[in-house]
């Protein structure tokens, strides 16, 4: 079993930055792919940036360039910095991980981008 934590989320200012962090219970060497997505109220949840065990890295197109997912293997935890966020930023967001075909997802942390 693989659970997974969020933690970063929070309110900001437009054109400001939030760091997310996602800390799994166990080690995430061989996890194949772990990715951030979010979902707004009445929207869809999407990717929003996905990273895979070899660092080959994949964005949303409406945060490439503001946006970064990195992962540290010793401290099992994906990050996702975020910066010059906008409104439409505002969501929950979530981490998910897929090991062995399976899909593990977080609770989710709330992001607020005030204008």
């Amino acid at each position: 079993q693989l659970q997974l934590v969020e933690s970063g989320g929070g309110l900001v200012q437009a054109g400001g930055s939030l760091r997310l962090s996602c800390a799994a219970s166990r080690s995430i060497f061989s996890i194949n792919r772990m990715g951030w997505y979010r979902q707004a109220p009445g929207k869809q949840r999407e990717l929003v940036a996905a990273i895979t065990s070899a660092g080959s890295t994949n964005y949303l197109d409406s945060v490439k360039g503001r946006f970064t997912i990195s992962r540290d293997v010793a401290k099992n935890t994906v990050y996702l910095q975020m910066n010059s966020l906008k409104p439409e930023d505002t969501a929950v967001y979530y981490c998910k991980a897929e090991s062995n075909l399976l899909p593990y997802w977080g609770q989710g942390t709330q992001v607020t981008v005030s204008s």
